[in-house]
């Protein structure tokens, strides 16, 4: 095993899962809005969806998509689509009152299988992807390097989750009225939309 290589891609790994991005944004907005006990799926979706993602791209289904390069095209553009109408959501969530729960209302935190399946169209998450297994593939013999970059990508992505969905959760006390909460969201689905700038130049 790379010693050298593996601190590489723990800082790697560290930078990308704890900078903003589209699931860290939607996550700071879900700890306002729904609390941190709610956001738990979500965080659980997001950490297992990309961990299976990088498992299963450095196992061989990456090369699927060099075979079929419109299947990248595609689920990319799909991701567009997908991430703006996750900023209106984002933009017009309000936090529930104490006598109508989201069950009523329509709208609540994202599931674990929504979330896990995000990753497959998060623009974000397919740099990191590839970076990972590209870059760093030379850690240890496969299949090690792969089981490696899964059990990192597991405990990192799991720590920036939570350490996400807390910041918006410590959020609350400060952003108390509806209008606050409200604004505070509009900001996010902004940031959420300005995410995909990365793409727009990669295309």
């Amino acid at each position: 095993m790379s010693h050298s290589l593996l601190l590489a891609f723990v800082i790697f790994a560290v930078v990308m899962f704890f900078t903003p991005g589209p699931n860290n944004i939607m996550l700071l907005s879900s700890g306002l809005t729904y609390g941190l006990r709610r956001t738990v799926p979500h965080i659980a979706g997001i950490t297992v969806g990309f961990a299976f993602m990088v498992g299963a791209v450095g196992i061989g289904l990456g090369a699927i998509f060099i075979t079929y390069p419109v299947l990248q095209t595609i689920l990319k553009y799909a991701g567009v689509a997908y991430l703006v109408y996750l900023a209106a959501v984002i933009a017009m969530a309000e936090p529930p009152s104490a006598d109508q729960g989201d069950e009523r209302s329509g709208r609540g935190p994202m599931t674990f299988w929504g979330a896990a399946m995000f990753q497959w169209i998060n623009a974000k998450g397919w740099v990191m992807v590839i970076g990972t297994i590209t870059a760093y593939a030379a850690i240890a013999a496969f299949p090690w390097n792969i089981a490696i970059q899964v059990g990192v990508s597991l405990l990192l992505g799991t720590v920036s989750c939570i350490a996400w969905a807390l910041f918006g959760t410590a959020l609350r006390p400060v952003l108390t009225s509806r209008r606050a909460i409200r604004v505070f969201n509009v900001v996010m689905a902004i940031l959420l939309l300005a995410s995909l700038y990365p793409v727009f130049m990669d295309a």
